[in-house]
């Protein structure tokens, strides 16, 4: 059978792309990146470790899309190195409220530490310690 080795990238539908692009460049420290695909659009992205999350303006979306894109759809895990405790500090200063945690979970490699916060859409973001 064929393998699946690692994601690439996934694509998040926002509402508003420059609030977005804040909240994930300015509180969670990703880069923004902006490219030309072959089409010869503009297009933004965000970029962290080896991947990246591209970026469809809702109602503006990129073909081929999702059959039912919207902003507020996902629920997002992001590992980190960082203390939890440091990352709630941190989003304490931007006046960003912690739904839960931190809460044990089971990650895709093993148990993880996690925090539950929502960006500007409403998608749900975790961002995790590996224990």
């Amino acid at each position: 059978m064929p393998e699946i080795t690692a994601l690439d990238h996934l694509v998040l539908t926002v509402s508003d792309m420059e609030a977005s692009i804040a909240f994930y460049t300015g509180v969670l420290g990703m880069a923004h990146e902006v490219f030309h695909p072959a089409d010869g659009s503009t297009r933004n992205a965000l970029g962290f470790g080896r991947q990246k999350i591209n970026l469809h303006l809702a109602g503006k979306e990129y073909e081929p899309k999702a059959a039912r894109p919207g902003p507020g759809t996902a629920d997002l895990c992001f590992l980190s190195a960082t203390p939890l405790p440091d990352w709630q500090a941190h989003f304490a200063g931007h006046g960003i409220a912690v739904e839960e945690g931190p809460v044990r979970r089971t990650g895709a490699t093993g148990p993880i530490l996690s925090l539950y916060l929502r960006d500007p859409d409403g998608n749900l973001i975790e961002i995790s310690n590996l224990i």
